[in-house]
């Protein structure tokens, strides 16, 4: 039992209100270049440059250089494959609706996961990543959904 219980009826017994705790000691938080950290804005994501982060798995790309670049190219490749899945159109005409239905909603997950794969790789907040990103799905949209790239038999 608590002994700072306090009875209020009977043998009903109740803690007392719970206070909250003390602030922080004063010099425990410093804010930045000597200011007052109550009046400091606060920290926002900024982008950086240069191989040393980490892109959707820990650790990886690492340090390497090489490996940097092959992530920069796994994020380009799935941007494209994002737009790829988003222009293709591999339903037939007179297809089984179900069928089809089902298809195209297999697709559309696969797409999306892809699409959530590029976010988090973006937000990594490498500035190579992002533009890795940002080329790969102009080029994705380039070549399957700007219609440039099609033959004239293949227009709609």
């Amino acid at each position: 039992m608590n002994p700072n219980a306090v009875t209020i009826h009977h043998n009903i017994r109740r803690s007392p209100p719970l206070t909250p705790p003390p602030p922080p000691p004063a010099g425990l938080f410093k804010a930045p270049h000597g200011g007052n950290q109550a009046h400091q804005k606060p920290n926002l994501f900024h982008m950086t440059w240069g191989k040393n982060t980490e892109v959707l798995f820990s650790g990886w790309p690492g340090s390497s250089s090489g490996m940097y670049a092959l992530s920069l190219i796994f994020v380009f490749g799935l941007a494209v494959l994002v737009e790829m899945l988003s222009h293709w159109n591999l339903i037939k005409p007179g297809s089984n609706r179900v069928a089809s239905c089902l298809f195209r909603t297999g697709l559309h997950v696969i797409r999306a996961g892809f699409a959530y794969m590029v976010i988090l790789a973006v937000m990594s907040y490498n500035g190579g990543v992002f533009i890795a990103a940002v080329l790969g799905h102009a080029a994705g949209f380039v070549v399957f959904g700007s219609g440039l790239l099609m033959k004239a038999s293949d227009k709609p």
